[in-house]
């Protein structure tokens, strides 16, 4: 016990955390469901919103609900009706003019509730103008401010259409991968520092976080497919992001094969670090150049955010962070674990030899 040094305690606590904390932490009050999604201009809309982790049974007397068009214009429900903890029926009266040149426009729905709280659903109701005359509809909208809303007081996750409750795989899927960066980062200044004295410790320790590297990404890649089982549809779609990652670990994974082309361990290692190298600055525009430069279905390309401040919010980043912190400490041990055993194994060999 007294071996395991203080950062690989600091893992394994970040790591319990981690799990405890990413799994139990609810999600907040969201918006599941609206119908109709299309009304027109001119009528009253009954919408029925489905909510989640909603009580609105016990807030029948609290609840307002607004369409917004954007800051400055909102409609706000004329009645809402309760039928559940998780349905309402929304009244909307929609004018016969909006003040907006677009012959559809989209409207937010935002419901909020001082039991459940805040709740917005972008994009919630297109409607169709019968007639377009901006000019009217700035003359006769009727503005009803979105003021005083709820603040959740509780600690929850966001809630996010389509993903739902995998957004926690936020802390495995996107905290592998930005430990795996720091992981290779570790194994390229050893092949650095191995060309520049090529010394065997550098190439043993080299070899050893390249693997963890690799052990890592091919974590993220198989809980990135599962994530996009449940959100694309599909676990493979050749998305962009997908096609240069797995490309991206195969050159990665021939770093191993060309090491086991080579008998002479002082030609293994110049060879083995000048690729890791390489690998590594191949590394950069294949997981954070390419995909952003066309369309994917994945955040942060082509034009697809990444997680902002509406996604990775305060709380996310209580969990967040430390994972990746855990990840990166729990690989450096493994890093250092299978060091150690490469040096006792090269040990045994040359005593047998």
């Amino acid at each position: 016990m007294k071996n395991i040094s203080w950062w690989k305690w600091l893992g394994v606590i970040l790591i319990v955390y981690t799990f405890l904390a990413g799994m139990l932490v609810p999600l907040g009050h969201g918006i599941v469901e609206v119908n109709p999604r299309s009304v027109r201009t001119g009528e009253q809309a009954q919408i029925t919103l489905v909510g989640y982790n909603s009580h609105y049974e016990q807030d029948k007397d609290g609840l307002r609900a607004w369409l917004k068009l954007d800051e400055d214009h909102a409609i706000g429900a004329k009645e809402i009706r309760v039928k559940g903890d998780r349905v309402l029926e929304l009244d909307f009266d929609i004018p016969a003019y909006l003040p907006v040149s677009k012959r559809v426009q989209d409207f937010s729905l935002i419901l909020d509730s001082k039991t459940s709280g805040t709740a917005v659903l972008p994009t919630a109701v297109l409607v169709t103008q019968d007639s377009i005359d901006e000019g009217m509809g700035v003359g006769q909208w009727k503005n009803s401010p979105i003021t005083n809303l709820t603040v959740s007081t509780g600690m929850t996750f966001p809630f996010r259409a389509i993903i739902y409750e995998t957004i926690r795989n936020t802390y495995f899927h996107v905290a592998l991968w930005l430990s795996m960066m720091l992981i290779f980062i570790v194994a390229v200044v050893y092949s650095i520092r191995y060309v520049r004295d090529p010394q065997p410790i550098w190439d043993s320790k080299a070899r050893a976080f390249t693997a963890v590297g690799l052990f890592f990404g091919i974590l993220g890649l198989t809980t990135g497919m599962i994530w996009a089982a449940y959100t694309w549809g599909k676990a493979w779609s050749n998305d962009v992001k997908q096609i240069t990652t797995a490309i991206a670990l195969l050159v990665y994974l021939a770093y191993f094969i060309l090491r086991s082309a080579f008998e002479d361990p002082e030609q293994k290692g110049r060879i083995s670090a000048v690729y890791n190298i390489f690998a590594f600055v191949l590394l950069i525009p294949l997981i954070y150049v390419i995909p952003r430069m066309v369309d994917s279905l994945h955040p942060g390309a082509g034009g697809n955010p990444a997680f902002g401040s509406e996604d990775l919010d305060s709380t996310m980043r209580m969990v967040f962070y430390p994972a990746i912190i855990g990840w990166a400490l729990i690989g450096a041990w493994i890093a250092n674990l299978q060091y150690r055993m490469d040096a006792v194994r090269e040990k045994w060999i040359e005593k047998l030899d």
